[in-house]
This record gives structure tokens, C-alpha cells and sequence, in this order.
């Protein structure tokens, strides 16, 4: 499964939202610095969707807010 997910860095609030269109947005502490906003984010995604992190991947957006992650096992 594939997920669309709009990422906020270096949010004082970390968290999983889905909004009312079906969009995630994931806030994370982490600020977007070799990459660890975006492990930060594969972190979130997992323990949202209940699945270990290994199962969450970068598919693409590597470097901008708007990201699209694979999901295996759901």
C-alpha cells in the first residue's frame, strides 16, 4: 500500500493526522536534516499503522515536505 503523507519538521507536537480528504500529515521533532525527519516519519508511520518499521519505506520525496511511503503487511 502506498501512502501520501505531507511531513512537518521540527513540530513541538510529533503525531500522526488524517484529514478529512484521507491525507496524512506527520508531525516530527526531528528537523530535516540528513534525513532524520524522514526516519523520524517512518517511525510514526509504523507504530500508527501498527506494523514494524522494516515494513515502511521511502518510495519518493526524499528531500521535499510532500512524501509518498510503501507499507508491506497491511
Amino acid at each position: 500500500m502506498r501512502l501520501t503523507v505531507r511531513v512537518r519538521p521540527g513540530s513541538p507536537r510529533p503525531g500522526v493526522q488524517v484529514r478529512a480528504d484521507g491525507s496524512l500529515h506527520v508531525s516530527v521533532r526531528e528537523r530535516a536534516v540528513e534525513g532524520r525527519a524522514n526516519e523520524a516519519v517512518r517511525e510514526a508511520l509504523a507504530e500508527h499503522l501498527g506494523v514494524a518499521k522494516s515494513r515502511v519505506g521511502l518510495v519518493s520525496g526524499a528531500r521535499s515536505r510532500n512524501k509518498i511511503y510503501e507499507v508491506q503487511g497491511i
